[in-house]
């Protein structure tokens, strides 16, 4: 019988927030939550997940998803003991996004495919449900195994033309929630001039990155240098709010059910999500 996904689906909202382990203080969480944000999504293969429970604790209901948990640095047994100490404190509220990161930052690192399935395995050996589990993925097998064996996927560092592309891989009735990259600025020069840095180092260097975009079309030219224009501004939506929403939304119009929004440049994100919601 095939599970049921959509309330937790549901749960995401179609607009969430993403920000690196530790990023967000408790009133920057509530502020987050107050302005209608369905999740706040927590990235940089944290080794724990204790320090989850700062934004768990100053919030009320909004989802939190760990944006991803690294299967190297991390061991699933504990992993999963840590995720049930979450559910039962904050019953229904943490969702475990797990990953296999990428090659150039582990000795260990193996088919990324093989490594997260028995990954996997010790979750279900757990008993950690698979509809409160994301995986990061990409590729088609990854993708795949992300309809199969969890709730659906956490797609990194991509345009609309892979969100359309996955949907098709995964098919109905999975999660299919892309982050996006941001900068609230009219000027486009000023704008890549701070989304180009974060984006080149380190993901245009990182083999998963660079092949998932040349199967999107784009070359080696584009990759080269620091990415070309064409593509940063296809990873880094800028512009006035209401431009950036357009550009953001237009996961949603592709096949996503939720986008992830990840507020680039120095200050407090609060400002920038906030003109980008009501936008």
């Amino acid at each position: 019988m095939t599970l049921d996904k959509s309330a937790h689906i549901a749960r995401f909202g179609t607009h969430g927030v993403w920000g690196w382990f530790g990023k967000f203080a408790p009133d920057q969480a509530r502020a987050i939550e107050e302005l209608g944000y369905g999740t706040i999504w927590l990235g940089g293969s944290p080794k724990h997940l204790r320090p989850i429970r700062t934004v768990l604790d100053a919030t009320e209901n909004i989802t939190v998803a760990t944006g991803i948990v690294n299967i190297w640095n991390t061991d699933p047994a504990a992993i999963a003991d840590e995720y049930f100490e979450l559910e039962d404190k904050f019953p229904g509220r943490f969702y475990l996004g797990v990953g296999a990161g990428h090659p150039e930052a582990t000795a260990e690192y193996e088919k990324p495919y093989d490594a997260v399935s028995r990954y996997l395995d010790v979750l279900d050996e757990k008993q950690v449900p698979a509809e409160r589990r994301v995986l990061a993925a990409l590729g088609p097998r990854m993708l795949r195994l992300s309809a199969d064996r969890a709730l659906g996927a956490h797609p990194y560092l991509t345009p609309p033309t892979h969100t359309r592309f996955a949907r098709e891989q995964l098919g109905d009735n999975v999660l299919l929630a892309p982050e996006h990259k941001v900068v609230l600025d009219t000027d486009p020069y000023a704008a890549r001039a701070v989304g180009r840095p974060p984006v080149d180092r380190p993901y245009l260097h990182l083999t998963n990155y660079v092949s998932n975009l040349k199967r999107l079309g784009w070359t080696d030219a584009d990759i080269a240098d620091g990415g070309s224009d064409a593509l940063i501004d296809a990873l880094v939506a800028h512009g006035a709010a209401a431009n950036v929403r357009e550009q953001v939304d237009a996961h949603l119009a592709a096949g996503a059910d939720h986008v992830a929004i990840q507020i680039l440049g120095d200050g407090d994100p609060v400002g920038p999500l906030a003109e980008i919601i009501r936008a």
